[in-house]
């Protein structure tokens, strides 16, 4: 007899029901994230000028972000970076990682170790395994311009 089990991460809420642990865009598209997700994403234009300029600079970058879906500049940035980098076709699945944080800057299994994380979100930018920039909160300029910033130093 063969028996064939199928395994996948669930996403855990910690006790006040917001998303902790690893994330995935799809974790946004349902429930009660879906709609300030959704609107966020649809109602930003970013500025297609920068996006080319990212777009010739992000090779062989992965980020990684730390966010609360319990903060009100998650919700505003997180939608505006996934249609950024959905507009310049950064591989979101390959090359991005994010992670949910309670309010306490905690997570299962101590994830955010060693990433010193006291706002939300927190992008971080490595190239070569090596951190080249943050992006924290909210932007200076335009989270485009900022972006492109961190992949010009």
């Amino acid at each position: 007899m063969c028996s064939i089990f199928t395994t996948y991460s669930q996403v855990k809420e910690d006790i006040n029901g917001n998303l902790i642990g690893p994330l995935q865009k799809n974790d946004f598209l349902k429930g009660k994230y879906k709609s300030w997700f959704t609107q966020n994403y649809n109602d930003y234009t970013p500025n297609e000028k920068i996006l080319k300029k990212i777009k010739k600079k992000i090779r062989n970058v992965t980020v990684k972000s730390f966010i609360g879906t319990w903060c009100h500049d998650s919700e505003r940035e997180l939608p505006r970076f996934y249609k950024i980098m959905e507009s310049i076709e950064f591989d979101v699945t390959k090359n991005f990682q994010m992670i949910g944080i309670t309010r306490g800057k905690k997570t299962p299994n101590n994830l955010q170790k060693g990433y010193n994380i006291k706002q939300t979100p927190t992008f971080i930018f490595y190239k070569d395994n090596k951190e080249i920039g943050r992006y924290i909160e909210h932007s200076k300029k335009s989270i485009e311009k900022d972006i492109l910033k961190i992949l010009t130093k």
